[in-house]
């Protein structure tokens, strides 16, 4: 399973982006799909989780700023971030689990600053 991050970069605080996880294989089929980030000098941290289901949870850092979805037709997974503060600054992972195994993608920066 191949996962590939693209849509990050700089934005300025208050700014927004799109965050989107290519997936190589069918997307129905991973079980948990989910976002994660580390931010310089801190853990790995999660972001937001879209189960299998379709429910949704988030960090209380990113409830109300950001939203997590998917695209079955093009098997990719999205994480609309607004609202975005410096804190945000951190490197995402794209995460997919298919138990018993978990598989990450390469990770991409997003770095907010005036």
């Amino acid at each position: 399973v191949h996962l590939v991050e693209s849509g990050g970069g700089s934005v300025q605080p208050g700014g927004s982006l799109t965050l989107s996880c290519a997936t190589s294989i069918d997307i129905e089929t991973i079980y948990n799909m989910a976002w994660f980030r580390q931010a310089p000098g801190k853990q790995r941290e999660l972001v937001a989780v879209l189960f299998r289901g379709g429910a949704t949870t988030y960090a209380n850092s990113a409830k109300g700023r950001f939203t997590i979805s998917r695209d079955d037709r093009k098997n990719t997974m999205y994480l609309q971030m607004n609202s975005l503060t410096p804190e945000d600054t951190a490197v995402y992972y794209c995460n997919a689990e298919m138990p018993p195994k978990n598989y990450w993608g390469q990770g991409i920066q997003v770095s907010v600053s005036s």
